[in-house]
Formats: structure tokens, sequence, C-alpha cells
């Protein structure tokens, strides 16, 4: 009830201010400061202009009456009646009315234009506002799960709910309203065309893509413009549109990538497997057939096949061991140490193989120790400096690295050798990759990188490859620091 009283009270204060404004205006005129009627008609006009484009047309319509006769009470003799002397005076008087009543009226009318204008460019700047929402997701289901709460937040509404045709499911954001049910929304996408309910402040429009409708939006608490409900149909389908073709692009380019990692996988397996099973089956063959050897030459090639079958079980090892390391099999044994102890562990691990080959080692003073396994991190480390020593050239060093980073401690692997392209660098870690350039010519599994990077993953840290070609590479690990014994070993 207060709510109906509410409108009806200010409009009465409304059409009393402005038979206030015209007493107060004429008494002034009257008593205080006389003037001829001439300026009291304009000062009039003014007064109206301005009520009209502040309250509307209806109260200055009641002003101009008002405020005509009040002219003619006062300034029109004879003063004090509402009789007119001269025939002139009415002359006056009507185009005084006319010309008040038309001033509002255009004055009421621009002022609708200029609030017109204002709302379309909010509307606008809205639409704008809710298309930049719509490129954040390029995922459908995210997508539709968010355009609800976006137009809910961007265009101030109680509700809405989205019916997407294909799966006959509705995205809702806000309160549930019995009007935006499934089947309401589905008469829309029938019907093809918006509805627009004032009274019950409900909107629908269909969602079209082209002239297909292929779904439909319902608003509550809110009744938005024809054209704007058309525009975020349209935004709506295109954005859908382009989230489903984003996702079918990655879809291809990750069956794409898939592809060829599968081919350069089994590539390399192949090349692993084959390579010693060749050389054991050609040894022994020799063996067999051949019974004029020599003891020596019989003793070659049972090193090569001693050495073959402990290159093919390595690779069996390493299969195993990267196999638990995947499925957090392994249990790590923790315990302090520092990184000196790391690097001078992987170094022992890999003398023979390093041989002559000058490696130098730079680790900042001071710095803290880090709670690792110490056999899966010296493991991880090796595999790095293996990796440096067969992608290199024998003359060049290897330079190890270590520094604090934050609340990890660093350490890089540097070689010289001939760099990894930025393809080959998403490639790298992943179980038997070898480089294309060297897979035929360098002997590996392509284990060794994908199980230092697993251990390091296991232990908190992250592994990362800086490389440029011609100029060498840098593996890089990081270990969190044990902040349990602060301090340098």
């Amino acid at each position: 009830m207060a709510y109906v009283r509410e409108p009806f009270l200010y409009r009465f204060l409304r059409f009393a201010a402005a038979l206030g404004l015209v007493l107060g205006i004429s008494l002034f005129y009257r008593r205080v400061l006389p003037v001829n009627p001439t300026t009291v008609a304009l000062t009039f006009l003014l007064a109206i202009l301005a009520v009209s484009t502040v309250w509307g047309i209806p109260v200055s319509v009641f002003m101009s009456i008002a405020a005509m006769l009040a002219f003619n009470y006062y300034f029109l003799p004879p003063v004090g009646k509402f009789t007119v002397a001269d025939p002139q005076n009415w002359v006056a008087l009507f185009a005084f009315l006319v010309v008040s009543v038309i001033a509002s009226t255009l004055s009421t009318r621009a002022r609708q234009k200029a609030e017109d204008a204002s709302a379309r460019r909010r509307e606008i700047e809205k639409l704008y506002a809710f298309s930049q929402g719509l490129l954040e997701s390029g995922n459908v289901i995210q997508l539709l799960n968010r355009i609800p709460a976006q137009i809910v937040n961007t265009f101030e509404v109680g509700a809405a709910a989205l019916l997407l045709s294909e799966k006959q499911k509705v995205y809702r954001s806000g309160p549930v309203i019995p009007r935006l049910d499934i089947d309401s929304l589905k008469a829309i996408v029938a019907r093809e065309e918006p509805v627009i309910d004032v009274p019950n402040s409900l909107c629908f429009v269909p969602v079209r893509l082209g002239v297909r409708p292929i779904g439909s939006l319902g608003i509550s608490g809110s009744t938005l413009s024809r054209q704007t409900l058309e525009a975020i149909g349209t935004l709506i389908a295109v954005a859908m549109e382009r989230a489903r073709a984003i996702e079918q692009l990655g879809q291809t380019e990750a069956t794409r990538e898939g592809e060829r990692l599968r081919t350069a996988l089994t590539e390399s397996v192949t090349h692993n497997l084959r390579t010693p099973l060749t050389s054991i089956k050609a040894s022994v063959t020799n063996l067999l057939t051949n019974a004029g050897l020599s003891d020596a030459q019989r003793q070659d090639l049972l090193v090569v096949i001693n050495e073959e079958s402990d290159r093919l079980n390595r690779l069996v090892g390493e299969a195993a061991e990267m196999a638990r390391l995947d499925a957090g099999e392994v249990q790590l044994k923790f315990e302090s140490t520092s990184i000196e102890n790391v690097i001078d562990a992987a170094l022992i691990r890999c003398k023979s193989t390093l041989g002559n080959r000058t490696v130098r080692v730079v680790v900042a003073t001071g710095l803290p120790r880090v709670r690792v396994d110490l056999e899966l991190v010296k493991e991880a480390l090796s595999h790095l400096i293996e990796n440096a020593n067969q992608y290199s050239p024998a003359d060049e060093p290897i330079t190890i690295t270590a520094e604090l980073s934050g609340d990890f401690l660093a350490t890089s692997v540097a070689d010289r050798g001939a760099g990894i392209d930025d393809l080959e660098q998403s490639l790298i870690f992943e179980k038997f990759y070898r480089g294309k350039d060297q897979r035929f010519l360098v002997q590996g599994t392509g284990m060794g990188l994908p199980i230092a990077k697993a251990i390091v993953v296991a232990h908190g840290g992250s592994m990362n490859l800086t490389s440029q070609r011609g100029q060498g590479s840098v593996f890089s690990f990081t270990l969190p620091i044990d902040h349990t014994r602060p301090g340098s070993s």
C-alpha cells in the first residue's frame, strides 16, 4: 500500500511546487520589483521550460495554464480580475499559452531523447563488456556455465536461464524463477521471436546461429530492449561457435602432436631394442657358424654380447623405473644434505663416462641445505651430466652451477652442443624420445631426461630447458630448501 501512495504523493508535490513557483514569480514582480508584462511573460516561459525539462509535460502544461491565469489576473488590465479589457490581450494570452505548451513539449522531447541516447550508450557499454567476458572462455561447457552469471552481473538483472536445444539442458544463475522453466524456453525456440513481458519483468530471446535457432535465453527481474536482447542472443551464439571451433582445433592439434610423438617414440623404441638385439644375434650367429675363430675373436664377440645385453637390460630397467615413478610407487628416503654432496656423488657416478672431459662446478657460497632422497637426486643429476656429455663435443667443458632461487635451490647443467630447436623442446622430456638429428648417431634409450624430471617433480621441484641452435643447452632443476636446518654445509 505504501508503494502505491508514494508515486501519487510525489506527483502532487510536483504540481504544488509548480503552482508555488508561479505564485512566487507573480508576487515578486507585483510587490517587490514591478516590471512590464513582457518581462513577466518571459520569466514565466523560462520557468516553464525548466520545469518541463525536470518534471515532464503534465506538470509543465499545468504550470502553463496556471501562469496564463496568473498573468491575466496580476498583470493585464483590469488587474485583480480574470477578465481582459483589451481584445489584443486575448491574443497575447493565447500566444503565451501556446508558446509555453509547445516549448515545454519540445524541451521534454529533447530530454527524453537525451535519456534514450544515454540508455543506449549504457546498453552498448554493457554489451561490449559482455562480449569481452565471452572471449575469456575457450571451453564450451565452461562458457555455458558462465553466460547466465555474466548476464546477471553485466545487465543487473535478477536471474537468467540459458537453454541449449542440442543437450536439452538449462544453465541458470540467480534464484530459480518458475516462469523461466524449460517449457517456456522451448516455446521461445519454437516461436523464434523475442518476447518482452513488462508487467512480470520477463524477457525471452532465441539464440540463433545465422537463421538456425540453437537455444533460448530467459531473463527475469528487468526488461531489456528488443535490440539489446537480439544482440545478446547473437553474441552468445557466436561465442559458443567460437569456443567449439577452438576446442576442435585444439583436439586436432593434440591428435596431430600425439601421432607425431607416437611415431617418434615408436622409432626410438624400435631402434633402441633392435640395435642391441641385432648385435647379440650377429655375434651369436658368428660363434655358432664359424668354427675357425681364434680365442681372441671369440672373446671379442662375447664382450659384444655382454655389453649389448647390459644395454638391453638397462633399457628395460629404466622403463620399469619410469613406470614406478609415474605410478608414484617409489618411496623417497629424505635426508638433509648440501647440494655439493649431490654434485660430488653424481660426478663420481659419471666418472667413467666423462673420461677426460673438463667439468666446471660453480656453487654459490652460503647455500642452504636441501631435504632430498640423495640416491634418486644423484641419479637425476647423473642423467643430465651424461646427456650433456653425449650431445656436446668432447673438447668442450660441461658447467654445473647451483644458486638460491626464492625458497628453492636451482641447479643447472650447461653444455656447448648443437642445441635443441623450439619444436623439440616440448618433446624432449617425453619417454623414449630422442633428438631427430641425433637419435641414430648417439647411443641412448631416451629415458634419462624423463626419469630425471620425474625424480625432481617427486621432490616438489621443477625442471626446465633453455636452448638455442648452435649455442648449446642448459638443463636446470629446482629442489625445495630444508627449512629445518638453515645454513650451508
